[in-house]
């Protein structure tokens, strides 16, 4: 091939070397970067926590000597911390089987209406373990993972995860705190 030929190919010598056709190979990766995570939203940051309070339940205690008990309940509370959650309704459905002064595995879904009235879903986890507590009777720890399973309009595709605590704040009433990162895919 000729000089001209070479150099209209694209391809040319530099110091002995044989360069490739570089000026293609260039905005091949410039438009995959695009078209496959280029131009992804970084995750955001969230703390959420609710004082949640029981509106419906169903209790069975097994006729164990352990006194195993499963508690299927509805409770209801706002959620404050973090945009766009702040402010938000929120909707515990849980399942909480356990076993006092051993544990358990309490699991469920938080459903979160937003002010603009869409709608997040989140499911849950927890392992609940009883330690002594200071004054000698069990104290119970309940920690555990959640992530996002779905929403409506803008957050129909929102991803995210983290982790969660669950504390009594009264012989009824539950604070859950959310903390982790989440992405809102277009």
């Amino acid at each position: 091939m000729q000089g001209r030929e070479k150099e209209r190919r694209g391809i040319v010598k530099r110091k002995g070397k044989a360069m490739g056709r570089v000026t293609v190979v260039i905005p091949v990766l410039v438009a995959g970067s695009l078209l496959f995570g280029g131009g992804r939203a970084a995750a955001e940051a969230m703390a959420i926590k609710a004082v949640m309070a029981p509106k419906a339940q169903i209790h069975y205690e097994f006729p164990t000597p352990d006194r195993h008990f499963i508690l299927m309940v509805r409770r209801e509370g706002n959620i404050a911390g973090s945009a766009p959650f702040d402010g938000a309704h929120g909707t515990e459905y849980g399942v909480h089987d356990l076993i006092p002064g051993v544990g358990g595995n309490p699991r469920g879904y938080f459903i979160l209406v937003l002010k603009n009235n869409e709608r997040v879903i989140m499911e849950w986890s927890v392992q609940a373990t009883f330690i002594p507590g200071p004054d000698g009777k069990p104290k119970l720890l309940d920690n555990g993972v959640w992530k996002f399973v779905g929403g409506t309009g803008e957050y129909a595709r929102i991803q995210g995860a983290g982790t969660m605590n669950i504390k009594p704040v009264s012989p009824t009433d539950r604070e859950f705190s959310f903390r982790g990162e989440y992405v809102l895919r277009k």
